[in-house]
């Protein structure tokens, strides 16, 4: 569908279900990869030398909300491939379920630095190498739940609208150096994970990852060149 032949993009959370959907998109579609995850042992295990060829691929072991460790991922990605073209931002978590004066100080800090903290971060160190190539393409993954406020997810709807606005900032500071900054609201993902969660749920309705993916690939694509600050619904049927 698209050809990002000779383009270097980073996935970021390329160890989870959407950014194992992502990077494989992306790695078929042509692109050079730097994927970015917590756990090396994790890249290893998603990412065999059979299937990912070692001279398109750099994998790489990062904590988005450690700053020293996003720009030794981005220094390391450049030494690699001499420079970024795309960001795909997936990293992010859930925890939510108690109202706000039952809501932990532990739980707020927590999703402000794995959802919110995270995008700045990496948003940050990726903007002086896409100004040097002339341009790029960061997509950072919201969700649906940036929106509005609802009961009992205080934190988590909190850091996901700071996605939101950090994504509109950086349109606004970028549009005239050839950087688009956009983001996907995802509804509930069919995962794993959320089936074992929510047993009783239609998952039918539920969005697939390799379905987001899609839309990744189209906003990191010149097919997009002219959507800038955009928070794109992508719910499934739900």
């Amino acid at each position: 569908m698209f050809d990002f032949s000779e383009r270097v993009a980073l996935v970021t959370g390329a160890g989870g279900n959407l950014g194992g959907a992502v990077a494989r998109a992306f790695y078929d579609a042509g692109a050079n990869l730097v994927l970015a995850e917590r756990r090396a042992d994790r890249l290893a295990e998603m990412y065999p030398a059979e299937r990912f060829a070692p001279a398109r691929v750099h994998l790489a072991a990062a904590d988005l909300t450690d700053e020293a460790s996003v720009e030794a991922l981005v220094a390391g990605a450049l030494d690699r491939f001499g420079g970024l073209d795309i960001l795909a931002n997936t990293v992010g978590g859930y925890r939510a379920g108690t109202p706000v004066h039952e809501t932990p100080l532990e739980t707020w800090e927590f999703m402000l630095a794995l959802n919110a903290r995270s995008a700045f971060l990496i948003s940050k160190a990726v903007i002086p190498p896409m100004l040097a190539r002339g341009g790029g393409k960061i997509v950072h993954v919201a969700s649906r739940a940036a929106l509005s406020g609802s009961a009992r997810q205080v934190a988590y709807s909190a850091s996901k609208g700071a996605v939101v606005r950090l994504v509109e900032t950086l349109a606004a500071e970028l549009r005239h150096k050839g950087i688009n900054a956009n983001c996907v609201l995802p509804g509930t993902i069919d995962t794993p994970q959320n089936r074992a969660e929510m047993p009783d749920a239609d998952f039918s309705k539920w969005v697939a990852p390799q379905a987001i993916a899609d839309v990744i690939l189209f906003l990191a694509s010149d097919a997009a060149r002219a959507v800038n600050g955009a928070a794109v619904p992508v719910y499934g049927r739900s």
